[in-house]
């Protein structure tokens, strides 16, 4: 494996990870809603830190094998235990911006953008820049085009309205 987690990759990590979940979070605090750029930014980032510290970790664990050969049954590297961990902490953070009062249901939409924000800052953190760029691309396009183009579908709708 031939990644290197140097100062450039986790500042370049971090800075896209803060410049794209910041236009989420932009969007969020744009509109009043209960979690707005700094939650969603330091959510990101949080999870963005956690995935660098999970390949540090991979990394090192590779390289004791490669140099104690004898260890290599006893060693078990697993990627996905941190990225499981940060995907169920930040869906119960998310519940916390969900209210229910008077039958209607308001910050689904503010709970999907912080799940996603944390998604987007592991994209970034594991190095993926295309993927970390098109899902948050995409996310910013949901939130503000494809909301507007379908809000009089659902604003003439007898269901209650989710915010």
């Amino acid at each position: 494996m031939d990644k290197t987690i140097d100062i450039f990759y986790i500042l370049q990590s971090l800075g896209l990870t803060i410049f794209f979940v910041g236009l989420i979070g932009f969007e969020r605090q744009r509109k009043h809603k209960i979690a707005g750029m700094t939650t969603h930014v330091l959510v990101a980032v949080g999870a963005a830190a956690l995935a660098i510290v999970q390949d540090t970790m991979m990394l090192e664990a590779i390289k004791f094998i490669q140099d104690n050969p004898d260890f290599t049954g006893n060693i078990v590297v697993e990627r996905q235990r941190i990225i499981a961990q940060v995907v169920a902490g930040v869906g119960f953070l998310g519940t916390g911006a969900i209210l229910k009062t008077n039958g209607n249901v308001y910050g689904l939409t503010t709970a999907s953008t912080l799940w996603i924000s944390a998604i987007i800052g592991l994209i970034f953190g594991l190095g993926m820049i295309t993927l970390g760029i098109t899902v948050s691309l995409g996310s910013i396009i949901v939130l503000t085009i494809i909301k507007r183009l379908f809000r009089p579908l659902y604003l003439h709708n007898d269901t209650p309205r989710e915010e």
